[in-house]
């Protein structure tokens, strides 16, 4: 009879003296994970028997990086943290060493008070590069738990930390011994982070930068700042995770320079998350799922997926899918660093409430960066089966696909959406001229309201939409689309309102473009125009 082995068991962390616990299984029978290993295994190390109190007021730091201390000049093994409130500063990573948080136990971020000498490790001295990312992106050591330059390296379990004194920013003015991230790693490999949630976690939940195989999998995130940046990363898989971050981005692959060198973020998978920023900090935890404000009502909240803002190293290989947004601003792709933004798809996606476009597509010229860098491009991507419903309609309720002058975005394939707006755009909206804005930040409320109900194309070479659905709650004044300095489009069976008053097509400066098999339009091809409605 063929034997097969259980996957090695999610607990115990890789290492010379963490030796593998598994279950053997014959096909047919139900498959137990193995128990945890006891206290006195020589691969436990409990952070009481260290000398931590976790009474959630003594400063448990120099207990518990003892045991971190232990597990890791043993060779390896899990430092575990029982039930209870674990006050810390400073938690410091090693190398074959995993962190088991209970259920029922809480690694908590301690606040400094004023005036004290200490607290969180301070931040490393500052580099040339650092005017090319915000202060927070540059420095790691002043967070709550850290690592750099290490290995086999995972923080598991069913508990909790709790960023509740962290700082939400951070400067040289907060130093000495604030903390404004729960989770740092900085040019490390083979890392898991699974089953925790956080709370609350400064300016970062997990800010990880130039890490390697990185997992990701089944966190809670609910936090007044960003969920997780994933900045100059290579090979990493988030899955199974809710991210409620009502102030800023969920889930945010970055190719900054804080490194000090362009690296590119590339083979990332992000799959069967939730992303969202209509809930008050900690109503997804526990368990009252309130809204914002008085009225219920979300209050323009960001809690989106976004590749970017900084771009310098590039985005490759990425795809997203089986996502749920709710309340948030929706998808974003940007290389306005002089990145190479490439081989993306977005499948699989349902979207309510969006505060602005569901789909933001940017390639521009912020050029934050050495001098040098040429423009970034942005080509080779696939958004497909993708439904959203309830958008505000005023930055159009499809999306914004827009490079400029000189660089078009390419080689984009839009295929089975349903897009369902607000509506009520007006006349006005779609006489209006959408300003350039190449040198700046790439939001898209920034570039005003929309000459459009659905999507906004300019500078773009070479895009498809196929079975493409657009929707209004309310009548909308504006056309469908609108093309600008486009080369090569093709429409094909896309539905827009019956019985729609205006155009479906406002065309600028337009060549090659096909339309077929749609609803309220008859199928044309146009060699080249100025400017036309159809």
């Amino acid at each position: 009879m063929s034997i097969f082995r259980r996957e090695f068991l999610k607990l115990v962390t890789s290492g010379a003296a963490g030796a593998a616990a598994t279950t053997l299984i014959t096909p047919g029978a139900q498959a137990y994970a193995a128990p945890m290993p006891g206290a006195g295994s020589n691969t436990v190390f409990d952070v009481r028997q260290y000398g931590a109190k976790g009474d959630g007021s003594t400063i448990d730091t120099p207990a518990i990086n003892k045991a971190i201390e232990a597990a890791s000049a043993s060779g390896g093994g899990t430092v575990r943290f029982p039930a209870g409130t674990y006050a810390c500063y400073s938690i410091r990573l090693k190398s074959n060493v995993a962190l088991y948080l209970d259920q029922g136990s809480t690694i908590l971020a301690a606040s400094v008070p004023e005036g004290f000498r200490g607290g969180y490790d301070a931040p490393e001295p500052k580099q040339p590069w650092e005017a090319y990312q915000d202060f927070g992106h540059n420095h790691w050591h002043n967070s709550l738990i850290w690592g750099e330059g290490l290995q086999n390296i995972a923080i598991l379990g069913p508990g909790l930390i709790w960023g509740k004194g962290l700082v939400r920013s951070g400067s040289e003015k907060d130093l000495p011994g604030k903390g404004n991230k729960s989770i740092a790693l900085k040019n490390c490999h083979n890392v898991i982070l699974r089953d925790f949630s956080i709370l609350k976690g400064g300016w970062f939940g997990i800010l990880a930068t130039g890490v390697d195989n990185l997992t990701i999998d089944n966190l809670k995130i609910d936090t007044d700042r960003d969920g997780m940046d994933l900045d100059c990363c290579r090979n990493v898989r988030v899955s199974n995770c809710s991210v409620n971050s009502p102030y800023d981005d969920g889930i945010c692959p970055k190719s900054s320079f804080a490194l000090g060198y362009a690296r590119a973020t590339e083979n990332v998978t992000i799959t069967n998350c939730y992303v969202t920023g209509a809930y008050e900090v900690g109503a997804t935890l526990d368990g009252s799922w309130k809204r914002w404000g008085p009225d219920g009502k979300v209050k323009n909240p960001t809690g989106r997926i976004k590749c970017g803002t900084e771009s310098n190293g590039g985005f490759k290989n990425i795809t997203i899918s089986n996502c749920v947004f709710d309340g948030c601003r929706g998808f974003a792709l940007e290389s306005v660093d002089g990145a190479i933004l490439e081989d993306i798809t977005f499948t699989g996606v349902t979207m309510r409430d969006c505060q602005n476009t569901p789909i933001f597509l940017r390639l521009g010229r912020r050029m934050r960066g050495p001098e040098g860098v040429p423009v970034g491009r942005l080509k080779r991507i696939i958004i497909s089966n993708v439904v959203s419903y309830n958008c505000l309609a005023k930055q159009g309720g499809g999306g914004i696909i827009s490079g400029i002058p000189g660089y078009p975005i390419e080689d984009v394939q839009i295929h089975d959406l349903y897009m369902e707006h607000q509506g009520g755009g007006t006349k006005e909206m779609a006489a209006r001229v959408v300003e350039e804005q190449e040198t700046g930040y790439p939001e898209p409320y920034r570039l005003g309201d929309m000459p459009c109900g659905g999507f906004f194309v300019r500078h773009v070479k070479n895009i498809d939409f196929s079975n493409v659905e657009i929707a209004s709650a309310q009548p909308d004044e504006r056309p469908v689309f609108s093309l600008n300095n486009v080369s090569g489009a093709e429409f094909y069976r896309i539905k827009t309102p019956r019985g729609l008053s205006t155009p479906v097509f406002a065309l600028n400066k337009v060549d090659d473009v096909r339309v077929s098999g749609c609803r309220n339009v008859q199928d044309i091809h146009i060699e080249s125009v100025d400017q036309k409605t159809i």
